[in-house]
Parts: structure tokens; C-alpha cells; sequence
């Protein structure tokens, strides 16, 4: 398989989110998985997004609920007009982008960053705060992505052929504004989440024989293991969490949330569709679902005709993602109490 194909293995929960939008059907209520508190109201709610646009979604809220980013789509006279949407608590802000430029993190001063392309097609990322969109500094590659954003400010992602033949680690430091440098990391690395302490993790190594990693503050650098795996991949982080998934053979790959102190794992409810993000308490959501530790339980919202998806999920535990009427719309929705 070529290198996209590869990329697109290591974003498997992207794949699995998009499947669910396109009209996986769940449940309409949210039950208790066993361990989970039933005491602890679920409840969905709907974000307000422009009445011209016939679908938009949620993509990214910070950690602390307040900032949420995502797209909307606009029928134009002879072409869909794409749209980035912005909102502070339940206010929305609306900005023209080219299309597909998808946003994928959000810090707590509300800076998104995201990926888009550029003039030669290749991945070229962005990035928006105070109120204005910016390209980020990229260097010679057939293709530059972010995965992810600090309340520091420091930006992690990836490129691909900056060495010929391989993707690279990269980090926009805060520290030093307008550039962007090279990670000291595994051979054929790519990054896929960043703390708020600077840890960052992520995966390596050519197609089906990837490793995940953990880079310490420090600039130490450990494997993250699971026994028996013949391959595994970490795309997200938060607090002292990195979540992601290991091949033990079989039909189907094992969820897994590790302990960045010591790396130490847990096994995820394998009812979770798919991983998109974790919050600093070591919550985790994926396709309809929420989960901790080796429990989750379905978001509301869904039912015969309606699917729901998560995409993100901030330390106080809101959630944001879209609900999808079938052969209506598609619209951006928070979860909260769940």
C-alpha cells in the first residue's frame, strides 16, 4: 500500500467517524454501561450554526468547554462555498476558507489550528487567533499537517518526504514564533498529541510494523508498549493519557489507553467504534460513545434514522460532535453530563 494509505491507517478513527456520519444508525438512549454512575445526566443540545448552510459540524472544543471550532457548507450558484465556524459559548463566527480545511484542536485562548492545502495541493496547515486566519510555517514536503495544540501554544504534526521516503515529527514552538523545526524523534515519526507539560506522543516505523512513543519534556524518549502486539499507534494526549490502538491479530484492532507516567495500559471497551479524543481525566470518545476505562456508554441523540459522532472532548467533560438526519442535514451538536 502507498504512504497515504498508511496515513490513513494511523487517522482509523477519522475513518470510522465519517462512516458513522453517512448513516450508521444508534441508539436513541443513552444507557449506563455497567460501572458508570446512573446518577450522571446525558444530555445533547444543538449549536447554533448559519440557516444557509445545509450541513455543519463540530470538530474541536478546549479544554476548557468554552471555545469550539468546525465546519459548515454553503450551496453556492455554481460551487459549495466552505465555510470555518467559530463559537464562543453560543456565540458563532463564520469565515470563507478553501475547501476542506478542516480544523483539529483548540486550546483555552480559543487559537485553533487546522489543515488545509495549499496553491501546489499539498497539506499546508493554519491557524486562527485575535480574529484572523494564518498559514503556518512549513518546510519542503509533499505534504505538512497538525495534530495538535497546548494552552502554551506549542503545535505539533507531521510531513511527509522532508527525508526522502519518510514522514517527520514536527513542532511549531510558542516559544519561537514563526518557525517550525524538526522533532527529535523515531525514525519515520509522526505526532499525534501534545499536554499541557509539552509531553508528546505519537507513532513510527514503515506500514503495518508502527510503534508508538512517548517524547518527555525533557526530550527523553520511551516506547509505549503493549504485550503481543504486532503494531500499535498513539494519536492523542492529554494530561497524563495517550490513547490508542494495537493489532494483536484477529479481525480488528484493540482500543488502549495508556499511563504516560509509568506506561502502563488499560484496555478501552471494545464497543467503541473508534478513538477520536481524550480530556485530562482519561475520558475517551469515539463514534457514539463515551468511555472510561473499560466501560462506555452511548451519547444520546441518535436513533432509527439518525446517527451521532463524537469528535472531541474537553476536561469538563463537554462533548462535541454532529448529529446526522438521514437524508435531511447534518448539524453540530455539545453533549454535557455524560
Amino acid at each position: 500500500m502507498n504512504r497515504s494509505t498508511r496515513r490513513s491507517m494511523i487517522a482509523a478513527t477519522a475513518t470510522a467517524l465519517l462512516a458513522s456520519s453517512l448513516g450508521v444508525a444508534v441508539s436513541a438512549t443513552a444507557t449506563a454501561a455497567p460501572g458508570v454512575a446512573a446518577s450522571r445526566t446525558c444530555k445533547i443540545s444543538a449549536l447554533p450554526y448559519p440557516t444557509d448552510t445545509y450541513r455543519a459540524d463540530a470538530n474541536a472544543v478546549d479544554p476548557t468547554g468554552r471555545y469550539v471550532a468546525g465546519t459548515a457548507l454553503r450551496v453556492g450558484e455554481t460551487e459549495n462555498q466552505y465555510l470555518l465556524l467559530f463559537w464562543d459559548g453560543q456565540r458563532v463566527t463564520e469565515l470563507e476558507s478553501q475547501a476542506m480545511s478542516t480544523p483539529v484542536d483548540i486550546n483555552s485562548d480559543g487559537v485553533v489550528i487546522g489543515n488545509g492545502s495549499g496553491e501546489n495541493g499539498y497539506g499546508q496547515p493554519w491557524r486562527y487567533r485575535d480574529g484572523k486566519l494564518e498559514q503556518l510555517p512549513v518546510l519542503p514536503s509533499s505534504g505538512i499537517f497538525v495534530s495538535a495544540i497546548n494552552d502554551a501554544g506549542d503545535i505539533v504534526g507531521y510531513g511527509s518526504d522532508i527525508v526522502p521516503g519518510e514522514y517527520v515529527a514536527l513542532r511549531w514552538p510558542a516559544a519561537r514564533p514563526g518557525t517550525v523545526e524538526v522533532l527529535d524523534a523515531p525514525v519515520d515519526a509522526q505526532a499525534g498529541g501534545i499536554t499541557e507539560n509539552g509531553t508528546i506522543v505519537g507513532s513510527a516505523g514503515p506500514f503495518g510494523d508502527w510503534n508508538s512513543w512517548v517524547r518527555r519534556p525533557n526530550g527523553r524518549i520511551d516506547a509505549l508498549t503493549f504485550p503481543g502486539a504486532e503494531w500499535s499507534t498513539a494519536g492523542a494526549a492529554a494530561g497524563r493519557w495517550a490513547i490508542g490502538q494495537v493489532w494483536l491479530g484477529g479481525t480488528s484492532s484493540t482500543r488502549v489507553r495508556w499511563d504516560l507516567r509509568n506506561g502502563s495500559h488499560t484496555l478501552l471497551d471494545q464497543e467503541m467504534p473508534a478513538l477520536t479524543d481524550i480530556n485530562a481525566k482519561g475520558v475517551v470518545v469515539g463514534g457514539d460513545r463515551v468511555a472510561r476505562g473499560a466501560t462506555s456508554r452511548v451519547l444520546p441523540g441518535g436513533g432509527e434514522g439518525v446517527s451521532v459522532g463524537a469528535g472531541s472532548i474537553s476536561d469538563s467533560g463537554t462533548i462535541v460532535g454532529f448529529r446526522n438526519v438521514l437524508a435531511d442535514r447534518v448539524t453540530p451538536v455539545r453533549w454535557t453530563g455524560c
